[in-house]
């Protein structure tokens, strides 16, 4: 066995000297961090048995007495010497010893022929395996850190050219990079700015370029261009708990009322979760004159517009369910079953934040809505995330909802598109994003950032 100690900077280094000197069938018996480095001590034919047994006579000599002479010196060190006398005493092991033999044998004979074999071969063959693991996990933590310094490097890298791609567009297309400083200002998201952005044009005759952004942003926000209740039929309202629903669904009588009366209007509730929901459209149906009906399920409710056939305008008020909520599928069913000839609308609350405005229409989106209306526009810090939403997703907007007042603060989207750009702009102004250069070369330097 040969046993050697290494002195490396790092475990890494450490064990390319173990390899490169003994070999990979070294074992590592021990390692430790010092002053100079990491310290590992390897060695090759491990044996530890004899490991073992050589560290406890080493030992002994400093605890026995110094009258000891050569001869009992040689006896206490003889179990280190070389396999050679344990390999010889096998063959006493394997044979049965005849009985007078062993009642003559001396009984310090007989200690090296029947203890010393199997404390010597049984261990050998287990002390590599205990071993190994120690390796293994020195070597997978190498591969971990130098894992870790590459994706730092990659970052690095990306980051650089994301930089230098941003500071070359702003050369280039200073119109375009013009827009997006604009758009973000406005906090719309990264994705539809660069949308837009590339719809930019490379001159422009206008003496103020800032308003091509605005100009970009209301030519192409997806407006319905007609009031969708002018009409009549059945529409119904969806999306998440507190949104406005209810509140929507009374403007939109009254303004009907306003218009036609209150003879062929009537109001339906299936929201039998929210306490007090029902008596709330049943106030508001009181104050109009007009009839108010609840339905519970898909059947009920096929039923209740069945006998409400003969009114021009039915409105549809729903329970409020959250886009995680596991009774919106249930809620949605009905809605599609029981009224499947409804025109459904979608209540985005307009003050809610990105994330939540995408999971809204993704979870709703089953139900094809033919438009959005943006409630609680009042409220909102910032009008940023709901445009973005509703140009990502294509989705219409029918209606703008700015207040609580029935029915004034309700107005058709064809003729709120330039007011609701300019509100847009007017809330970025007040408490404009914190945007560095760094935001606009990661989003806008057109390398995609690691993973």
């Amino acid at each position: 066995m040969k046993i050697k100690r290494y002195t490396a900077t790092s475990m890494r280094a450490a064990l390319a000297l173990v390899r490169a000197e003994q070999g990979p069938d070294a074992v590592i018996l021990s390692s430790r961090r010092g002053d100079d480095g990491i310290e590992v001590i390897a060695a090759v034919d491990y044996d530890e048995a004899l490991f073992v047994d050589a560290k406890r006579q080493s030992t002994a000599p400093a605890i026995a007495p110094p009258s000891r002479d050569a001869s009992t010196a040689a006896a206490t060190i003889a179990p280190v010497a070389p396999a050679a006398p344990i390999a010889s005493a096998k063959p006493t092991v394997a044979r049965p010893a005849a009985p007078a033999a062993v009642n003559n044998a001396r009984p310090a004979a007989a200690a090296p022929a029947t203890v010393a074999p199997p404390a010597a071969t049984a261990p050998a063959r287990t002390a590599p395996v205990q071993a190994a693991p120690r390796a293994t996990a020195a070597t997978n933590s190498s591969y971990s850190a130098m894992q870790r310094e590459l994706q730092d490097m990659r970052r690095l890298l990306e980051t650089g050219f994301a930089g230098m791609t941003w500071n070359d567009t702003r050369l280039r297309e200073p119109l375009k990079a013009r827009v997006l400083e604009e758009l973000t200002a406005m906090d719309i998201a990264p994705d539809v700015a660069l949308t837009l952005a590339e719809l930019t044009p490379r001159r422009t005759s206008l003496d103020n370029p800032s308003h091509i952004p605005l100009a970009l942003l209301a030519k192409h926000l997806p407006i319905v261009n007609d009031p969708t209740c002018v009409a009549g039929g059945i529409t119904a309202v969806v999306g998440p708990t507190g949104a406005g629903k209810t509140t929507t669904i009374a403007k939109l009588a009254a303004r009907w009322c306003m218009l036609h009366g209150s003879q062929d209007l009537a109001l339906v509730s299936t929201d039998g979760y929210r306490i007090g929901a029902r008596e709330q459209l049943m106030t508001y149906a009181r104050i109009l004159g007009a009839p108010m009906h609840a339905a519970n399920g898909a059947k009920e409710l096929a039923r209740v517009l069945e006998r409400l056939k003969s009114k021009k305008l039915i409105l549809i008020d729903t329970a409020g369910m959250g886009p995680r909520d596991v009774r919106l599928t249930e809620q949605l069913a009905a809605l599609k079953y029981g009224a499947s000839r409804a025109r459904v609308l979608l209540a985005l609350p307009a003050q809610a934040e990105a994330q939540a405005l995408d999971e809204i229409v993704c979870a709703f989106v089953r139900v094809k809505p033919a438009g959005c209306v943006l409630t609680k526009v009042d409220e909102a810090a910032s009008l940023g995330a709901a445009l973005s939403t509703v140009l990502r997703h294509n989705m219409k907007v029918a209606y703008v909802c700015n207040g609580q007042r029935v029915p004034e603060d309700l107005h058709a989207s064809h003729l709120k598109r330039i007011w609701l750009v300019r509100e847009a702009l007017e809330l970025a102004q007040r408490s404009p994003p914190a945007r560095d250069e760094a935001y606009f070369a990661r989003n806008f330097g057109g390398v995609a950032a690691h993973a």
